[in-house]
């Protein structure tokens, strides 16, 4: 995508990071929880910067050498675009550098669009938790990707 920058998450795009999160999700994280990830030393999260915008973002915790995706949302407005893809790559990325060697995620079973980006990273289906969503008791499709440093920028 065109114009379009992969930024580590700052303080100045926890308003943009808080309004996509209120677009995408049934339950969106609280302003105080995105800003409380600034501080949480397991945390590391990129956004897409577009003419000055915040137009998605994507995170994870770093936990004994493995990445756990938190979020990754895109603006409506940009959605289909690879914006998606180029935040789940630059993560990889970020993950491959602090010697993460496996990602894993939860994805609601409904959410096909989300699914079909994992499985072009190399994510691949391990397992359900049944009623994970306690929004809506949806099941959530666990999903890993391993050998991180070895296939970081290979999607």
């Amino acid at each position: 995508m065109d114009n379009v920058t992969i930024l580590p998450f700052s303080t100045e795009h926890v308003n943009g990071v808080f309004a996509i999160s209120n677009m995408s999700f049934y339950t969106p994280w609280s302003r105080e929880s995105i800003e409380k990830e600034l501080q949480n030393e397991i945390a590391r999260y990129v956004v897409a910067i577009k003419n000055n915008l915040v137009i998605g973002y994507a995170g994870a915790w770093l936990i004994l050498g493995e990445g756990q995706i938190t979020s990754i949302a895109v603006h409506p407005e940009y959605r289909g675009l690879g914006i998606s893809h180029l935040l789940l790559d630059a993560l990889i990325e970020m993950c491959a550098l602090e010697n993460i060697t496996s990602m894993t995620l939860e994805v609601r079973n409904s959410n096909f669009a989300a699914q079909s980006l994992y499985k072009k990273h190399g994510f691949v289906e391990e397992g359900i938790r049944k009623n994970y969503y306690l929004d809506t008791n949806e099941d959530g499709i666990i999903m890993w990707k391993y050998n991180i440093a070895k296939n970081a920028g290979q999607s």
